[in-house]
């Protein structure tokens, strides 16, 4: 796992040198392990840059430098992630004699022989840019789930890549400007839409996509893409669902073992990752290190449970107790670590610093077991939630703004938030899911960013619902409601905060995090499962439960409990003049109405609201205070 960047310019050969090497200090924390810079001539006067750092996880020796070059046609690789099949790869790949156990050298030869219908057999998670010196064309390739991530800029005859935004802001090259579509969205769902950045004209490659640079044009191919309509016969008898899973599962896991260091698991206590500890106990002759988050506040503390599954399979425990102090003692490196706003992450840059200090550079997660395994709640309440969205759409607007303000000052909580968010939207054909993600309703949006609401111009990257979700819900439309509900989550949520999150908070302890429940073979497997088989009542995600067929029966059938800090009674104590002076601040005043940010701290003091709308704000002013 690393951190890549490249520069490809008609600037002066020592002005593109040096935007690469201010790009290249600002991703050392993602590869400690070693760091190369290529300089690279091509036609037109132009030069190509390829900068690499390094975190060692696979052939540790120098054969595993890069950015790498192919002898036989010359091209080169700068490559971020892992493929974790890159063994059996290698064995198909004729003609060629390999000096290296790096899957990097795997990749290059078989992108030079096969472009990229190469990718067709990788399992794992990847961000690349590959340089083919024949028709002197720069590709960029993300991954089919997007849990490695990779952004782009371009200007005329110049593109600028890296693994993170902060580095192409860093280069000097790129404009510090916020995107007015990519606030509207962040005050939407929390977190960015790809393929928008916070950064206008920033824009992420997409999960299963390859950008080509050529003669100064972009083109976007899509090899690969999240399909959620069932169209194979399934048995709908369970045992036979449960035994055509499993070794899909055990095939995941055992993939992600590939490793030449140590390897961990965050262990919440909760099915997802309890299943892992499960699986990996049965595929590692080695023990497992398990690793949880507890607190004082007995009411968000799992450290119970995580014990009792860690005593269950004998694994390595430790648990990192976290006080009101320590995270307002951490929260500054922890924030500074963020590549875009969001409000999730700190938990994982919490866990990472502890699984990197007790020396391992790579754990296992179980991000995704929710969303493959219909794990939430509104996926047991997808039919009637979209019945409802059918029943609203023939209320006129008006009528249903004055309810959604009635519904507001007579409901409290998330509920009411919700509710009020259903009776204001725009465009009610949006599936349920979209509404129970949204942070802001679009009143309280227009409110907030002073009525400066994102325009598309024509743009479709532009558009606050992007492009990429766009065409998720049109390929969805003919599903059924879990099967859509999983496809969307797995292209929002999930890829959107989650794994971003994710990569940018455990690289800024050079930690590497591999998911196996989204392999893209077991997803693949999953969605052409009707959706109505995957929901039993009264046990959650139950095809996990019973493939995986040893879980103690108290994970089980305890209710579930996401992972989350107690930042409600922070907010309100530890951490409360932090965040209500970051509200106040002149930053926060040139990005959000600043009497619209106070209502909204003034209905979470009432108790009207929850924490993470507050959080939001605070969140995105750190952030413009570090990266503006």
């Amino acid at each position: 796992m690393c951190g890549i960047i490249g520069i490809i310019s008609p600037r002066p050969r020592d002005q593109v040198v040096d935007a690469a090497e201010r790009a290249m200090r600002a991703i050392a924390h993602r590869g400690p392990d070693d760091q190369g810079l290529e300089i690279i001539p091509a036609s037109a006067g132009r030069t190509l840059v390829l900068g690499h750092t390094r975190l060692s996880i696979l052939d540790l020796s120098s054969a595993g430098h890069q950015p790498m070059r192919d002898c036989s046609t010359g091209d080169w690789i700068t490559y971020n992630g892992e493929v974790f099949n890159f063994r059996e790869v290698r064995s198909t790949i004729t003609g060629r004699s390999f000096t290296s156990e790096s899957d990097t050298e795997v990749i290059l030869a078989g992108l030079a022989d096969r472009g990229t219908k190469a990718i067709d057999p990788w399992r794992g998670m990847f961000a690349l840019a590959w340089w083919d010196l024949s028709v002197e064309t720069l590709t960029l390739i993300r991954d089919r789930l997007g849990i490695k991530p990779l952004y782009y800029y371009q200007s005329g005859d110049e593109l600028i890549f890296a693994s993170e935004v902060r580095a192409l802001l860093s280069t000097g090259l790129v404009p510090r400007k916020l995107s007015a579509a990519a606030l509207e969205s962040y005050l939407t769902f929390g977190s960015v839409e790809q393929p928008l950045t916070i950064i206008d004209n920033v824009f992420a490659v997409l999960p299963g996509h390859a950008v080509k640079f050529c003669k100064s044009q972009l083109s976007e191919e899509e090899y690969w893409r999240i399909d959620a309509n069932a169209r194979i016969a399934q048995s709908s008898v369970e045992e036979e669902l449960v035994e055509e899973i499993r070794p899909l599962l055990e095939e995941a896991v055992k993939l992600r073992l590939v490793s030449d260091v140590p390897v961990g698991v965050f262990l919440s206590g909760g099915v997802d990752s309890s299943a892992l500890v499960s699986l990996l106990t049965r595929a590692s002759a080695a023990p497992i290190k398990t690793f949880t988050i507890s607190f004082n506040e007995e009411d968000f503390s799992e450290r119970d449970h995580a014990a009792r599954v860690a005593s269950r399979f004998g694994t390595e425990h430790h648990e990192i107790l976290m006080t009101a102090g320590s995270v307002l003692e951490k929260l500054p490196r922890a924030l500074s670590a963020m590549d875009q706003p969001s409000i999730d992450g700190i938990n994982s840059w919490v866990v990472s610093e502890a699984v990197r200090n007790a020396g391992l550079k790579v754990a296992i997660s179980g991000l995704g077991g929710d969303e493959v395994f219909a794990g939430y709640q509104f996926f047991r309440t997808a039919d009637r939630d979209e019945a409802r969205l059918r029943r609203a759409q023939h209320v006129p607007r008006p009528i249903r703004r004055i309810a959604a303000r009635a519904v507001g000052l007579a409901v409290s909580g998330n509920r009411g938030t919700k509710i009020e968010n259903l009776l204001e939207s725009d465009d009610l054909n949006e599936p349920a899911v979209r509404l129970h993600r949204q942070l802001f309703s679009s009143r309280q949006r227009e409110s907030l960013l002073g009525g400066r609401v994102a325009s598309s111009n024509g743009d479709s990257r532009s558009n606050p619902v992007s492009a990429w979700m766009n065409s998720q819900m049109t390929r969805c439309a003919q599903a059924d409601p879990i099967n859509r509900t999983s496809a969307l989550e797995l292209g929002g949520y999930l890829a959107n905060t989650l794994l971003r999150d994710t990569d940018s908070m455990s690289m800024a302890h050079a930690l590497e995090v591999r998911v196996p429940f989204i392999d893209h073979v077991l997803v693949e497997k999953m969605l052409s499962i009707p959706g109505h088989l995957k929901i039993k009542q009264g046990r959650p995600k139950w095809l996990l439960v019973d493939a995986v067929r040893d879980l103690p029966s108290e994970i089980v059938d305890r209710p579930k409990k996401g992972f989350e800090f107690p930042f409600k009674e922070w907010l309100t104590g530890a951490l409360r003049d932090e965040v209500t002076a970051s509200l106040e601040s002149s930053q926060m005043d040139s990005i959000f109405d600043k009497d619209a940010v106070r209502s909204v701290w003034n209905a979470f003091e009432r108790g009207s609201i929850s924490w993470s709308r507050v959080w939001s704000f605070y969140v995105m002013e750190r952030w413009a205070q570090c990266n503006l």
